[in-house]
C-alpha cells in the first residue's frame, strides 16, 4: 500500500508561523494565497521532514521567531516524523515498534516526489533514462537505438553515393547508334579481302565472257568466208559449225552466270576502318554508361534494403515500447529523448508536463503514494480538475501550491497561517488551554 500524508503540523518554519493541514488522502490539495505568503514555505516543509538534511533550507527559521523551527508530520502508515528543538533532530515513531530512522523513511519517501523540478528540469536524456529504468528495456532500448542509428547514416551514405552514380550516368554520353562490342579493324581488313577476292572472281567471270563473244564474233566471220567455199569447204564448215554451236552454248551458259552475279561496295568496310576508333570510343561510353546505370541501380537497390532494415528495427522497437509495462499510457523514448502521445518535453503542456513527472516518479518507488508540486498557477480551472481527476484514479496525492485565493484551493496561507474563512476544511485547530505554546502562535 502506497504511503501518503495524513496531516502536517509546522512552525517557524521559513515563512511559516503556524499551521495545521489535513491534505486529501488521494487527489489533489491545493494550497493557494498571494506572493511570499508561505504557501511555498509548506512544501520546504514537507520535504525537509521527510528527506532529511540534504532538504533542509538555507535559512530554515523564520525570521523574528523566538522558538527554533518545529515540524510534525504522520503518514498514512502511522509514522510520525518530527523535528524540533534547535538542532531540530528527527525522530521517528513507527506504531509496529520498529527502529526507526531517516533509512526507514527512504524506503517509501521518493526523492524526486519531494523536489519534482529536479525531475522536470534534467535534459531529455536523463527523463528517458529514467523512464527505461523504470521498464527496464533501456539496454535493448539502446541497442536497437544504435541500431537504428547505424542503418541509418549506412543508408544516408548509400543514399547519396547512389545519387551521385545516377547523376553521374545521366551526364554520361551515349550513342545508340554504335554497336553493342568493340569493333576490331583486323576483321574489317579480312572482310574487305574477301570480297576483294569475291569481285576478282567475278571480273575473271567477266573477261571469260568477252572472250567467249569475241570466239563467236569469230567463228561467224569465218563461217561467212566459208559459205562462199561452201561447197569446197564442207567439211570445214561442218567443223566450225560444231564449234560455233558449242560456243552459242557456252555463251548462253557464261551469260546466265555473268548475269546473277553482283559486286559487293567494300565502301561502308572501308568507312568502317577509316572509323574504328571513333566507333570503339562511342561503344565503351555506352559500356560506361551501362556500368554507371548498373552500379546506380544497385546502390538504390541497398538503399531500398537497409530502408526495410531500418523499418524493420523501428518495428522491433515500438513492439519492445509496447509490451513495456509504462507509468502512463502514451509515454515512449525516441532518439534517445522522453515523450508523451509523440510530443517531446519541450512541446508538452505544462499540464501534461506534470502528468508526464508526477506519473514516472510514482513508479521509481510505488511505495511512494504522494508529490509535492509547486505553482501550479499555469493551470486553468478546467486542467486543474481534470489532473485532480486523474491523481485520484491513480490513487496518487498531490500537495501543490497556486497563487491564488479562489475556491479551487482547499487551504489559503495568509501571512504564514492558514486563513481562518478556510478553516472548515484545513485549518490550524483552536489550541485547548494546555496546548503548547508553539501551537497557541506564542512566539
Amino acid at each position: 500500500m502506497s504511503v501518503t500524508i495524513t496531516a502536517l503540523e509546522a512552525e517557524n518554519v521559513k515563512r511559516i508561523k503556524a499551521v495545521e493541514i489535513t491534505p486529501s488522502t488521494t487527489g489533489l490539495t491545493l494550497v493557494g494565497g498571494n506572493n511570499n505568503q508561505g504557501k511555498t514555505s509548506v512544501l520546504d516543509a514537507l520535504a525537509w521532514a521527510l528527506g532529511g538534511d540534504k532538504f533542509r533550507p538555507a535559512a530554515a527559521a523564520r525570521d523574528g521567531a523566538i522558538t527554533p523551527p518545529h515540524l510534525k508530520v504522520t503518514l498514512s502508515n502511522g509514522i510520525v516524523v518530527e523535528r524540533r528543538g534547535k538542532n531540530s533532530t528527527l525522530t521517528v515513531t513507527d506504531p509496529t515498534g520498529r527502529r526507526a530512522g531517516q533509512q526507514l523513511l527512504n524506503e517509501f519517501v521518493e526523492v524526486l516526489a519531494l523536489d519534482l523540478p529536479r525531475f522536470m528540469d534534467a535534459s531529455d536524456r536523463d527523463k528517458a533514462d529514467t523512464l527505461l529504468k523504470i521498464i527496464g528495456v533501456g539496454e535493448q532500448l539502446a541497442a536497437l537505438d544504435q541500431r537504428i542509428k547505424a542503418l541509418y547514416d549506412k543508408r544516408t551514405a548509400v543514399g547519396q553515393i547512389a545519387q551521385q552514380k545516377k547523376a553521374y550516368a545521366e551526364e554520361m554520353l551515349s550513342y545508340p547508334e554504335a554497336p553493342a562490342e568493340p569493333v576490331s579493324a583486323l576483321e574489317l581488313i579480312q572482310q574487305q579481302q574477301e570480297i576483294l577476292l569475291r569481285n576478282a572472281e567475278n571480273q575473271r567471270q567477266r573477261d571469260r565472257l568477252a572472250e567467249v563473244t569475241h570466239a563467236k564474233h569469230r567463228y561467224a566471220d569465218e563461217l561467212q568466208r566459208l559459205d562462199e567455199r561452201i561447197e569446197a569447204l564442207q567439211a570445214q564448215r561442218r567443223e566450225l559449225k560444231a564449234s560455233y554451236d558449242a560456243a552459242v552454248v557456252a555463251e548462253e551458259a557464261a551469260t546466265k552466270t555473268v548475269a546473277q552475279l553482283q559486286d559487293e561496295s567494300t565502301a561502308a568496310l572501308e568507312e568502317s576502318i577509316r572509323n574504328v576508333e571513333d566507333t570503339n570510343r562511342k561503344v565503351r561510353a555506352n559500356l560506361d554508361k551501362a556500368r554507371a546505370e548498373d552500379d546506380a541501380a544497385e546502390m538504390a537497390a541497398q538503399y531500398s534494403k537497409l530502408t526495410d532494415q531500418i523499418n524493420e528495427a523501428r518495428r522491433k522497437r515500438t513492439a519492445l515500447l509496447d509490451g513495456a509495462d509504462l507509468p502512463l499510457p502514451g509515454l515512449g523514448v525516441e532518439d534517445g529523448c522522453l515523450t508523451y502521445h509523440g510530443k517531446r518535453w519541450r512541446d508538452m503542456s505544462g499540464s501534461d508536463q506534470l502528468r508526464v513527472a508526477t506519473a514516472i516518479v510514482r513508479r521509481l518507488n510505488p511505495n511512494c503514494g504522494f508529490v509535492l508540486l509547486d505553482k501550479l498557477e499555469q493551470m486553468d480551472l478546467a486542467t486543474l480538475a481534470e489532473f485532480g481527476r486523474w491523481l485520484e484514479a491513480e490513487g496518487l496525492q498531490a500537495i501543490a501550491t497556486r497563487v491564488s485565493t479562489g475556491s479551487e484551493c482547499q487551504i489559503i496561507i495568509e501571512d504564514g497561517r492558514v486563513k481562518e474563512d478556510t478553516a472548515a476544511c484545513n485549518t490550524v485547530l483552536q489550541a485547548p488551554a494546555d496546548t503548547p505554546a508553539w501551537k497557541k502562535g506564542a512566539f
